[in-house]
């Protein structure tokens, strides 16, 4: 991208993708954001459980009785951990994670999408986070923030319009 205005406009939820491979260097870029993104009092206390593998994203995608979805088949399912007795906001601090997966994703021409985990659960009533923990063996102790789900875009989705932005909802100075 030429500029971050350009990319932010630019980045959308992609839901479908091509059957494309990441390459071990664009994967390398996405982690490398991940792993530069800002946490309170720069504890760094999430963790990324990287997903490859058809089978495991295949088990993955029913992780939510409806949304998931878009695990299946994508090429590369980020989990993003948080843990909350190493930092006063974990929650916070695995979603700016999250977001800079995203941003760098689309500088790379690569397609995301933000699949939430919490307050959610499987088709047969599982608590989400629950099968999760279960299916890839991760401590009790991590809170999942979000998986999020990349591949090489099936199609082009269109830009924000600029023109529908809800500048009604910015209130300076005061409400």
């Amino acid at each position: 991208m030429s500029s971050f205005a350009e990319l932010v406009k630019n980045r959308r939820s992609i839901r479908y993708f091509t059957e494309e491979k990441l390459k071990p260097e664009e994967v390398e870029q996405i982690m490398k954001a991940a792993l530069m993104a800002p946490t309170a009092k720069n504890n760094r206390s999430w963790h990324f459980v990287l997903v490859e593998n058809e089978a495991v994203l295949k088990q993955l995608s029913l992780c939510k009785s409806s949304g998931s979805s878009p695990i299946e088949k994508c090429a590369l399912a980020v989990i993003v951990l948080n843990n909350p007795s190493e930092s006063v906001a974990p929650i916070e601090d695995s979603a700016i994670a999250a977001t800079y997966i995203q941003l760098q994703a689309e500088d790379l021409g690569l397609g995301s999408c933000w699949i939430q985990i919490a307050g959610r659960n499987t088709a047969d009533g599982l608590d989400s986070e629950q099968y999760i923990h279960e299916l890839m063996g991760i401590p009790l102790a991590y809170g999942i923030g979000c998986i999020i789900a990349i591949g090489h875009k099936a199609k082009d989705s269109s830009p924000h319009d600029e023109e529908t932005l809800q500048w009604e909802k910015v209130h300076p100075d005061i409400f």
